[in-house]
């Protein structure tokens, strides 16, 4: 029988066993492979608000730290070329390129936006004969490979598509079917191991596209424009269900923000740079844009930066 002595120096050594025993260590958080900022809906036109609005954004997102790696620009880089005559389109390119070249040192890429097409509102023969209409002036303007492409950082693809189209004078949210077609190869294409980030200036899946409208319809259905949403969301979506390695998809469009989750795969809607079109925020979003970091392992975090 153990007698109190034994007791005691027995506890005592377990004590003392106990405090000099090393402290686990703790892992470091992991660093992101990649920090990306989203810079979408500038919507610059000439005027002292814009043009130094759209400076700052691109200067804050420059000295971001830490630092950023390169610029998304989510579309609707002008504020608008639809209904422009031709003089006015130049000079709000003019305008974009001038601050870009001011206030950016950073690679960037960029997706196009409804805005940024030229002519789809006017039914001139001189525009719509134009070489510079449609989607062309844009691509010229950005120096882009094509309307829709990809490129790879470290093990992810990043998935540019070109979300918008001409419709009767307007525009609808889809991809047409060579688009389709260029996806669903490059999709079977990326290696399992390689994390995919899809980028569209429309949102593919989201809630503020039902919210942006103010009233519903009389007999109470949401009103969501096919302008504000992918009408081919559910053809995207089931596609997407093939690849599990895809990891999220990156739009703007909506001027608000939301992070959706469907499928495995997260939605970010990323507000606007100009905000309300430049008159402050928009249904309580104010300018902002995301920087985002990608992990090696496919994990995504986004911060919302109100600049």
């Amino acid at each position: 029988m153990m007698n109190r002595r034994n007791f005691l120096q027995r506890g005592s050594l377990a004590a003392a066993a106990v405090t000099v025993a090393p402290l686990a260590a703790t892992a470091a958080p992991a660093k992101p492979a990649l920090r990306v900022g989203f810079l979408s809906d500038v919507h610059v036109k000439p005027g002292a608000v814009p043009e130094e609005g759209m400076r700052r954004a691109f200067r804050h997102v420059n000295q971001y730290k830490p630092g950023v790696d390169f610029i998304i620009n989510g579309g609707d880089a002008i504020m608008d070329a639809l209904k422009a005559s031709k003089e006015k389109v130049q000079q709000q390119w003019d305008v974009w390129n001038a601050a870009l070249k001011a206030a950016n040192k950073l690679p960037i890429y960029h997706c196009i936006g409804n805005h940024d097409a030229w002519g789809w509102q006017m039914t001139e023969p001189e525009v719509r004969q134009d070489p510079l209409f449609d989607k062309k002036w844009v691509l010229k303007q950005h120096d882009m490979p094509e309307r829709y492409y990809s490129f790879d950082k470290t093990n992810w693809r990043f998935i540019v598509l070109d979300s918008a189209q001409e419709n009767n004078g307007g525009y609808i949210a889809r991809i047409d079917e060579p688009q389709f077609a260029w996806l669903e190869k490059e999709l079977r294409d990326t290696p399992a191991d390689m994390h995919i980030c899809i980028v569209s200036h429309i949102p593919i899946v989201s809630f503020v596209s039902a919210v942006f409208s103010d009233k519903n319809e009389a007999n109470g259905d949401w009103r969501i424009s096919r302008a504000l949403l992918h009408v081919d969301s559910r053809r995207l979506t089931d596609l997407f269900k093939s690849f599990p390695n895809i990891r999220c998809c990156l739009s703007g469009h909506i001027h608000m923000q939301d992070a959706v989750n469907y499928r495995g795969i997260q939605y970010y809607c990323n507000g606007a740079v100009s905000g309300n079109w430049w008159g402050g925020p928009f249904k309580d979003f104010a300018p902002a844009y995301a920087v985002f970091e990608f992990f090696k392992d496919g994990a995504v975090t986004r911060t919302m930066v109100d600049y």
